[in-house]
């Protein structure tokens, strides 16, 4: 039984930008995963409503960062299968 495998998906446009993965050029990166996994946590608003739920008791002033995007950035990078956040993956920088 063969089953027809996409070439390319359509993300959700970036600042009016068009973003498509497109699968025809083989091994490339194994990091690609992030984009489907990104996406999805998008649409269902789970990072959001998680770092919602967790509040914030740092001083704003002193914060560059957000918990949204400090939460993000430890989940996707154990997704990834990265351990820890010594070093950041590149896709992080």
């Amino acid at each position: 039984m063969n089953k027809m495998i996409p070439q390319s998906f359509q993300f959700s446009s970036v600042k009016r930008r068009k973003v498509e993965a497109d699968f025809s050029g083989g091994d490339i990166t194994s990091n690609a995963g992030i984009l489907l996994l990104s996406e999805i946590d998008r649409k269902i608003g789970l990072s959001r409503s998680v770092a919602r739920a967790m509040g914030d008791g740092r001083r704003k002033a002193s914060c560059e960062h957000s918990v949204e995007g400090l939460l993000k950035q430890r989940v996707y990078a154990l997704a990834l299968g990265y351990e820890d956040l010594n070093g950041n993956p590149p896709i992080f920088n």
